[in-house]
């Protein structure tokens, strides 16, 4: 069964726009008692499926998923594990690809279908059913679930298993647990379950009642905004964005997904928007009369926690693969493709602009924001030295096709405002989960998919304790990565957010637990990150300094294996918000005059949510 697994794997392809390419790359895992026997057989039988040794099950997710996201969809992995700790390893980075909607197959081991050995070793017992496996644990993160108990159910779920993960608005972590017994079984399946199968990625095109519609509610308004998320870049409709823009002076702002739809330097582009947004694309959201979000899903960050849009009588149009997210505040819904959709309406609004005031404003924004990130990137903050100025040390060494990766911390929120895109593919942030830990095993498998491309993973101190083992798969497989470690003692973004609330960085930062109080208020915990790369096979610069810091940067370039750059920052020293504002609820009631001020001034923002009725 195992074999018939592997065998049909090899043979599924995805085609779009006439380009037919494999769907599956290979195959990431650890062997256990739970799947060597198994699949760990079929992958040694049939070496053109590549088997790759990771060191963390969460990680071999982490690794497909940012390959299957650096691929606009279009390939991924499928990510082995054993019974037990080792396939509840990988929940999490189940949640993570079903959030963002990046197809991933897990493929882990199971207890015995057979039962009469039971309970074996790993497997969880309930009194009310026998049924049941820690692998149920993965149906609420999954977008297809399935238990294989007889080698014939194959056939009936493999073809399931591929039409939820070419799906562009099903798409997500899909399981099929394997029952360690039933992986070893054998079964006369049909040769034709083995030939070569295309799955076609359509572009369905807008509705044209919606279509109409949409034009009408275009040509009314007197300041519509685009807001671009990660569905542009996925349908690989960048260019045809950046003609509507700049044809009708529509003004487009990005969310982390999204980002990298336009150039920074587009005259139309305002950057982030929301939480983590620009003062350009946050004045222009507050003031819209009609927004065009096309291929977002309208988080908390994007909307600014519904703050965002204060026009009381603004509208929405969303461009959406995903009847879920095309319908969100009570949009005029265009279920198409964003391509298909932004090509057809550019053409029927052929001549049409916005007012000369409006887009002069629009493009004097963003100039105004670009000469914000140039006086941040470059004012020096003495030493320690700023994250904004890392982060500008390391754009302005990147070439425009290098791409530069993070997920958690204080980082998505900088690189969001002030990274400057000149490449669609050039921005990768996983930022629906926000999965502390994704950071280096997504650099490995952006790399794995784009392996002529510098990957420049950026990472935080509290990322890196969490999971820094895939640098061995780096060193093992021989793929390169530069790594920046920032060290600011703590969690930097956390502990902003506990200033604010009014808790004082409590329990966010790496201190010595203090004898006399008994809190963790003592000195700074000294972690040596460099030798702990080191330890790992990583070439090592550690520096204190941006000179330094360049002249590192350069030293990686002319590597051929992984390197990690220690510098540690200031935590004090931050970019500052832009007009924007995060619903996190603080305590109604508190001993803490600091707790009962910041509460004052959440209650008074909260006011400005909306319901889009």
């Amino acid at each position: 069964m195992a074999q018939a697994v592997v065998q049909f794997l090899l043979h599924q392809q995805v085609e779009r726009d006439a380009k037919r390419q494999p769907f599956f790359a290979g195959c990431l895992g650890i062997f256990g008692h739970g799947c060597i026997a198994g699949v760990g057989q079929a992958l040694l039988q049939y070496p053109q499926f590549r088997y790759i040794h990771t060191k963390n099950e969460q990680a071999s997710v982490h690794i497909a998923t940012a390959y299957a996201k650096m691929s606009n969809r279009l390939r991924t992995f499928a990510c082995l594990s054993s019974i037990g700790p080792g396939a509840t390893n990988m929940v999490t980075g189940a949640a993570t690809a079903t959030i963002n909607r990046i197809p991933v197959l897990l493929l882990p081991g199971d207890i015995f279908a057979r039962r009469n050995v039971g309970p074996v070793l790993q497997q969880l017992e309930q009194p009310y059913s026998q049924d049941l496996s820690v692998n149920d644990a993965f149906k609420p993160v999954s977008r297809y679930w399935d238990r294989i108990n007889r080698p014939d159910q194959l056939m009936n779920a493999l073809p399931e298993v591929m039409r939820v993960l070419t799906s562009q608005s099903e798409t997500g972590a899909v399981t099929l647990a394997l029952p360690q017994d039933v992986q070893t079984e054998a079964f006369d399946y049909p040769v034709e379950l083995f030939e070569d199968r295309v799955w076609y990625i359509p572009r369905p095109d807008p509705e044209k009642q919606v279509l109409a519609r949409a034009l009408e509610w275009i040509r009314a308004s007197k300041r519509p905004m685009i807001i671009a998320g990660g569905g542009v870049l996925y349908s690989e409709a960048h260019a045809a964005l950046a003609r509507l823009a700049e044809e009708t002076g529509i003004p487009v702002g990005e969310t982390q997904a999204g980002k990298g739809s336009l150039p920074y330097n587009h005259p139309q582009n305002l950057g982030a928007i929301g939480v983590t947004g620009t003062f350009a694309a946050n004045r222009i959201a507050r003031d819209a009369d009609l927004v065009i979000g096309i291929g977002t899903r309208y988080s908390d960050f994007t909307t600014a926690s519904k703050t965002a849009f204060q026009d009381p009588r603004v509208k929405f149009i969303n461009i959406n693969v995903a009847e879920i997210d095309a319908f969100k505040h009570s949009a005029l819904p265009m279920v198409a493709d964003a391509r298909a959709a932004i090509t057809t309406l550019g053409r029927a609004l052929r001549g049409w602009k916005v007012s000369q005031a409006y887009r002069s404003r629009a493009e004097k924004l963003n100039r105004e924001w670009d000469r914000e990130v140039e006086r941040l990137y470059h004012t020096p903050a003495g030493i320690p030295v700023s994250q904004a100025e890392v982060i500008g040390a390391v754009n302005d060494f990147a070439r425009p096709q290098d791409v530069v990766m993070c997920a958690a911390g204080s980082l998505p929120g900088d690189l969001h405002r002030l990274w400057r895109t000149r490449d669609p593919k050039g921005y990768h942030l996983e930022y629906g989960y926000s999965c502390m830990g994704y950071e280096v095993a997504g650099g490995l498998g952006i790399k794995l998919a784009a392996p002529n491309r510098e990957v420049y993973v950026m990472v935080g101190d509290g990322s890196w304790l969490m999971m820094s083992s895939e640098l061995v798969t780096a060193v093992q497989e021989g793929i390169k990565l530069t790594i920046v470690l920032i060290d600011n003692h703590g969690f930097q973004s956390i502990g902003g957010l506990s200033q604010a609330i009014g808790n004082g960085r409590f329990g966010v930062q790496y201190k010595h637990r203090h004898l006399a109080t008994g809190r963790l208020s003592g000195p700074n915990v000294a972690i040596d990150f460099a030798a702990n790369a080191r330890s790992l096979g990583a070439h090592v610069c550690p520096v204190r300094d941006i000179p330094q810091l360049k002249a590192a940067l350069e030293e990686a370039r002319a590597q051929t294996r992984a390197t990690v750059i220690v510098i540690e920052t200031d935590s004090e020293k931050r970019a500052p918000g832009y007009e924007s504002w995060w619903d996190v609820p603080i305590a109604e009631v508190s001993s803490l005059a600091s707790v009962r001020r910041a509460r004052r001034q959440f209650e008074a923002a909260k006011k400005k949510e909306k319901f889009f009725l």
